[in-house]
């Protein structure tokens, strides 16, 4: 199966796993789940071609088996996120940028965490970029930890193994195989529509509020009416 790298080779879900196999998939869904490294990492388009090639026998592994190692994966890696952000706490807001490292990826995770409260963690897991900050937001706000295991669990069933899943049906309909690229392009527009309805809303906002912020005055100022003398004009 040829697939689309949507990036560089390396990036492509059918070269990884062809490369690095089952413990491979393994690590990038534990990176991607809570190390700060692993915020670019591909994960929807990675699961779903996960499952398709179990379909097709291509991954001589057990579904179920497969499923279960990535939902622990997933689950061990928001573990070492929230751990990680109990650790560092607010200095993580503080943290210079680096090739690696944009503090408007923390950024875009707090806002969401506090817009959605403990269910962003299962949100989040189908938003790339956010998936892998929030559970460190999570840990510098200091989230009760049994409400965090309970989501945490909850995301990665939902996440690791519904998509998954998804792919594994999907990968016995012959269209999907005609039309691969399509369908993994079309799941990673899918992922990323979050983060460009918030990037407009954002915007919308900010330009709302420097609209009606005080002194912003839209038009000319106001002088004398034309055709009229001030009071003072000579006569």
């Amino acid at each position: 199966m040829n697939t689309l790298a949507l990036g560089p080779s390396w990036l492509d879900p059918d070269y990884l796993l062809n490369t690095f196999g089952l413990p491979g998939l393994l690590l990038i869904v534990f990176a991607e789940s809570g190390l700060l490294i692993g915020f670019f990492l591909p994960g929807d388009s990675l699961l779903f071609t996960t499952g398709l090639l179990v379909t097709t026998g291509q991954l001589d592994y057990p579904l179920w088996l497969v499923c279960t190692l990535i939902a622990i994966a997933a689950i061990l890696g928001d573990q070492v996120g929230y751990l990680f952000g109990r650790k560092v706490g607010p200095a993580l807001f503080k943290r210079p940028d680096s090739r690696l490292f944009k503090q408007e990826n923390v950024e875009k995770a707090h806002v969401f965490f506090e817009k959605h409260g403990p269910k962003s963690l299962v949100l989040a897991r189908f938003v790339p970029i956010v998936r892998t900050f929030t559970p460190i937001i999570a840990g510098v706000s200091n989230m009760n930890y049994r409400l965090f295991i309970t989501y945490n669990i909850v995301g990665a069933l939902l996440w690791g193994v519904g998509v998954t899943v998804l792919g594994a049906m999907l990968g016995k309909i012959a269209f999907v195989h005609e039309h691969i690229e399509k369908v993994l392009i079309l799941i990673v527009l899918l992922s990323v529509l979050p983060i460009v309805v918030e990037v407009l809303r954002a915007r919308s906002q900010s330009k709302k509020a420097a609209a009606e912020a005080p002194g912003n005055i839209s038009g000319p100022p106001a002088g004398p009416a034309p055709g009229r003398r001030g009071r003072h004009a000579k006569r």
